[in-house]
């Protein structure tokens, strides 16, 4: 597979944006752990290669068992994730697939729940950034380092 192109180089100012937002986030008081599990989930469902390598590293490189992020695409049967990251991840997929799901109550609820306002906005803030990642990857096959 060859790279397409460098969205950095060819539209930096868009590139930047996106990155300006995902700097805001890492500022926002995100669990990291949380952080990360939500963007290996979109990774896996978008199938980013790219996104999916450097998150799962980043996870790892951040204390994350390797069991938790191996059975992140099977959160619901794994007994390893709390309640506020099983409704992050529940969040993330219906969010990621959007077209099909429309965000039913019942995850929304699930996850405002368990986060307060400001921490549901920063996380599906979080959600739609690796997905705005994802496409970005995919599209130009950014490939893994």
């Amino acid at each position: 597979m060859k790279e397409r192109m460098d969205m950095s180089v060819a539209f930096p100012e868009g590139f930047n944006a996106v990155l300006s937002v995902e700097n805001a986030l890492r500022k926002s008081g995100i669990d990291k752990t949380l952080y990360e599990l939500v963007k290996i989930r979109a990774s896996q469902i978008n199938g980013c290669s790219y996104c999916l390598n450097m998150h799962t590293r980043d996870a790892r490189t951040g204390g994350e068992t390797t069991q938790r992020i191996d059975n992140v695409a099977a959160w619901r049967e794994a007994p390893f994730y709390t309640e506020r990251e099983r409704a992050a991840l529940a969040l993330t997929e219906s969010v990621t697939l959007l077209a099909s799901t429309h965000v039913p109550d019942d995850v929304y609820d699930a996850a405002a729940a368990v986060f307060t306002e400001k921490e549901l906005a920063v996380v599906i803030m979080a959600i739609t950034v690796i997905n705005a990642w994802n496409r970005i990857c995919v599209t130009t096959r950014k490939l893994p380092d």
